[in-house]
């Protein structure tokens, strides 16, 4: 392959990605006093190919995963595909502190709770 040609193909990256098939990724939610956390399983995705965007209320996850090829294909069955997800995320989520990692294909989301969403007591007067 020429070096006119990866450059070429590098050129076009949202052409690739809409042709892709789109894929909603399995997720597990656990949800504790101080978060939500998201466990996204991503096989075979980097770092680099994965997008997060929190608007309006709605989480939006879209990640790419590409699979090398080396010689002869003689089968396939893991193919490039985009992962695409929508989560609704309550008020109470403090967006400013929301962060990612990333491990062995899993992305854990860690979405903390505003202090004012805590758990409160209400105290009870009389009149």
């Amino acid at each position: 392959m020429s070096e006119s040609e990866i450059i070429a193909r590098s050129e076009q990256p949202a052409d690739v990605v809409s042709q892709l098939p789109t894929v909603a990724p399995p997720v597990d939610t656990f949800e504790n006093e101080k978060e939500i956390l998201l466990h996204v399983d991503l096989p075979g995705v980097q770092k680099d190919a994965i997008v997060i965007n929190i608007d309006n209320g709605k989480l939006t996850l879209s990640a790419v995963r590409s699979v090398p090829t080396a010689g002869a294909q003689a089968w396939r069955e893991i193919a490039d595909v985009q992962f695409r997800r929508i989560f609704a995320v309550p008020q109470s989520i403090d967006v400013n502190n929301v962060r990612a990692e990333l491990k062995d294909g899993v992305l854990c989301l860690h979405l903390p709770k505003s202090e004012a969403a805590g758990p409160r007591q209400i105290e009870i007067t009389t009149g």
